[in-house]
Formats: structure tokens, sequence, C-alpha cells
């Protein structure tokens, strides 16, 4: 089985540690790690990794705040 070819996060910060890395597979899967552990690896599928983005992104995962 081949290995996968890990990309940096544009959002993760510079130098060495605290970035995530994404890599995906021949097998539609995409695999996310913490740089410092490598071994330590969250495979999903596509659309549901997309769904957790989003609602992170929205902020919609927290308390409800007032406006």
């Amino acid at each position: 089985m081949p290995r996968p070819a890990w990309q940096k996060s544009s959002f993760s910060g510079g130098g060495e540690g605290e970035c995530i890395e994404l890599a995906a597979t021949a097998t539609g899967r995409v695999h996310l790690r913490e740089s410092d552990r490598p071994d330590d690896i969250a495979t999903s599928a596509p659309h549901a990794l997309a769904g957790l983005l989003l609602v992170l992104k929205n902020e919609s995962w927290g308390p409800s705040r007032r406006r």
C-alpha cells in the first residue's frame, strides 16, 4: 500500500510542530494528523470532513451567542 503524501495546512503556524497535515488516498479517504504525533491519524470520508470544517468555520459548534 503506498504511503500517503502529507500536506501541511496553510493555516498552521510556521516552523516545526503545531501543524495539521492532510493526505488523501486512492481509496477516497482523507487522513489528518498533528505533526507532533505523526502516528496518530484520523481518517474520514471527504463529505464528513467538509461538514466538520463548515461547522467549525461558522462557529456553530459552541455555546449560543447573543448578538
